[in-house]
């Protein structure tokens, strides 16, 4: 077909569309319902994705993580075994700094989530508080550990607040900003769930995701935390490999200390869990991996309906302009003419619906972006494959209407009325 021919087809197949406003208009919402879908949980899960992986990155790639809880526990009733677990203690982070090679620091932390406290945990000061933050316990060592935990002013917590049970606390930047709109932070004295802190630190501001972040947290030396939180008793151990040493020799030497610190018989399961980025990323893939499956299959419904669609204004428009095929064919036109003609009207049908579809997909993305602060981003990709996915399906399902009216018998068509 030459360019000419093309040209004149597609502008048949816009006349044709324009002379059936609301049925092509009607056929196009189920194109564009379900490239809409593929295209904004896709730039919301790509978005996440380079989020999450740079997150976990700051981890540290040599960082590990031991908790009686596995990493991956969602919610739900653990397992009894795993309920009977002893818990892990703040001097297993000292044994293993002085009995594991190739370990560069070993820390220790607790915490306590706000969720459904009675009363719910605060920070005040003056007229001013937040409430639903994050408390957690932590040793000197711990903003080294994990990179996240940056003071952007003032100092972290020292080995002399931790040896003393300092009231002091390193809150994060929102905390700041609320608490602090006008003022320095540094060296006030707030309220923390009624007992009085001296902030000596402010983090670097980390909104984080679904609006948890470093943001959420204030920080207290661990040993502190112990003392007036005495009812949470999850202790959590993290652990960094020196550069010089293999991660994988380190983990399983780590793994045989700790066995033998708790007295784990050798037939035994180990009664912890060791973590690494690694794990994380992993699990964080099958989460997202989950949601795009479950949105593949949304999205192929929609598309599946726009493409039943297609077919159906196809198939009328074939009958509708029967007598109009039997005259092309009367003057020459062959088979794959006509053909050509009926399937590219098909694929500009679902490629309009597509790029429409893109559009009001990127649209939604940018506006939970915006709304949300989910990290959405909409890859050149995407818009490829949603007009791509389009025009395949204007392709498959305008095959057999294009098909049925290339296989007309021209004189009856010449008779139909």
């Amino acid at each position: 077909m030459t360019r000419s021919e093309i040209r004149e087809n597609m502008l048949v197949a816009l006349d044709t569309l324009r002379a059936r406003k609301v049925r092509s208009v009607l056929t196009i919402l189920g194109i564009v319902i379900g490239v809409t879908s593929v295209i904004a949980v896709a730039a919301i899960i790509d978005g996440l994705n380079g989020f999450m992986i740079n997150r976990i990155k700051s981890f540290g790639s040599r960082s590990l993580f031991i908790t009686r809880i596995p990493a991956g526990y969602t919610g739900g009733r653990l397992p009894h075994r795993i309920l009977m677990r002893k818990y892990l203690d703040i001097s297993d982070a000292r044994y293993l700094k002085d009995t594991v090679p190739g370990l560069d620091i070993s820390t220790a932390f607790l915490q306590r989530i706000d969720i459904g406290n009675t009363p719910p945990d605060s920070i005040r000061y003056a007229d001013e508080h937040v409430e639903r933050l994050i408390i957690r316990g932590c040793q000197p060592d711990y903003a080294a550990a994990i990179a996240l935990f940056t003071v952007a002013s003032g100092r972290f917590i020292s080995q002399y607040d931790e040896e003393h049970a300092r009231n002091v606390v390193v809150i994060g930047a929102a905390i700041a900003s609320t608490l602090f709109p006008h003022t320095d932070p540094i060296g006030k004295t707030v309220r923390l769930d009624g007992q009085l802190y001296d902030v000596i630190g402010v983090f670097e501001k980390d909104e984080g995701v679904f609006g948890l972040g470093v943001d959420q947290f204030a920080v207290i030396p661990l040993s502190n935390f112990h003392k007036n939180f005495p009812g949470v008793r999850d202790v959590f151990l993290i652990f960094t490999v020196r550069e010089d040493a293999d991660i994988k020799t380190v983990q399983d030497l780590v793994t045989e200390a700790m066995r033998r610190h708790r007295h784990v018989p050798y037939n035994a399961e180990n009664d912890f869990d060791i973590a690494d980025s690694n794990f994380f990323l992993s699990l964080w893939n099958q989460l997202t991996g989950a949601m795009a499956l479950l949105t593949g299959v949304i999205g192929s419904i929609g598309l599946l309906v726009g493409g039943i669609g297609v077919m159906n204004i196809m198939l009328i428009s074939v009958t509708e302009r029967t007598g109009e095929i039997g005259i092309r064919k009367a003057i020459g036109a062959r088979r794959s003419d006509i053909r050509a003609q009926f399937l590219l009207e098909a694929i500009t049908l679902s490629g309009i619906g597509g790029v429409l579809g893109v559009i009001v997909g990127g649209l939604i993305a940018f506006a939970v972006r915006a709304l949300v602060s989910l990290p959405a981003t909409l890859s050149p990709f995407w818009v490829i494959m949603g007009v791509a996915i389009s025009v395949g399906v204007g392709l498959f399902f305008g095959f057999y209407p294009a098909n049925r009216a290339a296989h007309l018998d021209p004189i009856v068509c010449l008779r139909y009325e």
